[in-house]
């Protein structure tokens, strides 16, 4: 029997269809609507069973070719575009194709887990699963909405499994076609890998500059929450999937950008972003700072190396429940001063700024 992934090529849907895929799933049917071509690449590392437009597929349950046929559906395809304005476009695709689909799971006694949205709770500032604090701020929101409330209106009416995860803020693996729907983590790498700035919102609404907040959960947390309940059918309800704090963006851009140096090693150092321009008056003088700057720059990779291995090596005797080992522990906090004096000896030759480069762009 197929499990039937919708819009398993866009970003939430292709890393669930290759987590399945991982643990041994293949009898998964992938439904997406690839006009969009490029997006067939967040397939590639997957084994699937087949695959069906999502007009086709939606077809071939009205005729009957997959009575008795499906494990489970899980629902993760829709128009995600928030400034979409056609709303005849938006209501057809995240709300009727989303009703087919739960009357045909409703019917069929089969496993229905689908993806709503935060959206729904609008500007907030509550966000609990409850009527009073939903109120879209556009058609995406609306649309997510809607159906969230026909499967609240038909609930007395089900006997199998119905699911409904409103997802916050996803960011990960596949989501390089999303283009400007893409998360702002995926944006400040481009950013940054670019120009070596990443680029934040000025305050509004008594906000500072890029201190506006959301809460920003992992593609692979959201795929966990989508698996729990593929692997538990008798459990049901419409469920918040985010880490319950809000983060604000400055620190996105921050740990986006310490993530980039941690991996210089991998991705390469980009010298013009971050040598200072008086590096390069004089040739001798800039091979042997790019020099010491290199050595220095493979010194901090490996203390850090070491210094996640030590602190890996206490987390996992604490989380076996074995006494703790108190040399070990002397370990990561030697590592971690050694770390601080090598990064502040690269700031303070100039070698390494410390802090990311806010550039403030008009907006709220």
């Amino acid at each position: 029997m197929y499990i039937v992934v919708t819009g398993a090529a866009g970003f939430i849907g292709s890393n669930l269809v290759k987590a399945l895929s991982d643990r041994g799933e293949h009898e998964v049917l992938a439904v997406d609507d690839l006009k969009q071509g490029d997006k067939f690449v967040n397939l590639v590392d997957s084994d699937i069973a087949d695959y069906l437009d999502k007009d086709d597929f939606l077809r071939e349950l009205a005729n009957g070719a997959f009575d008795g046929a499906l494990a489970a559906i899980s629902h993760q395809g829709a128009c995600s575009d928030t400034t979409e304005t056609d709303g005849r476009y938006m209501m057809q695709n995240n709300y009727r194709y989303s009703r087919e689909l739960f009357e045909f799971c409703i019917d069929e006694e089969v496993p229905f887990v689908y993806a709503s949205s935060a959206a729904v709770y609008g500007a907030g500032p509550d966000f609990r699963e409850e009527r009073e604090c939903e109120s879209p701020l556009n058609v995406y929101g609306y649309s997510k909405f809607l159906f969230d409330e026909y499967v609240r209106r038909n609930w007395p009416e089900r006997s199998s499994q119905v699911v409904g995860l409103r997802y916050f803020n996803v960011y990960g693996a596949h989501e390089q076609h999303k283009g400007r729907m893409a998360s702002v983590a995926f944006h400040f790498f481009n950013q940054y890998r670019a120009s070596g700035k990443v680029r934040l919102f000025e305050g509004s609404g008594g906000y500072a500059d890029g201190e506006q907040r959301r809460d920003f959960v992992s593609v692979e947390d959201a795929v966990a929450v989508n698996l729990y309940f593929l692997d538990h059918p008798r459990q049901s309800g419409i469920f918040n999937v985010g880490t319950g704090a809000a983060q604000s963006f400055n620190d996105v851009a921050v740990a986006t950008v310490n993530a980039c140096r941690r991996h210089a090693r991998v991705i390469g150092v980009n010298v013009h972003t971050t040598l200072p321009r008086h590096f390069y008056a004089d040739p001798d003088f800039y091979r042997a700072e790019l020099e010491r700057f290199l050595v220095a720059v493979d010194r901090l990779a490996m203390i850090e190396t070491s210094c996640d291995e030590a602190e890996r090596a206490v987390r996992e005797r604490m989380f076996r429940g074995d006494a703790t080992d108190f040399r070990q522990v002397y370990v990561v906090s030697e590592l971690t001063r050694q770390l601080d004096r090598a990064t502040d000896s690269l700031v303070h030759s100039g070698l390494l700024v410390r802090d990311y480069v806010l550039s403030v762009s008009p907006g709220g």
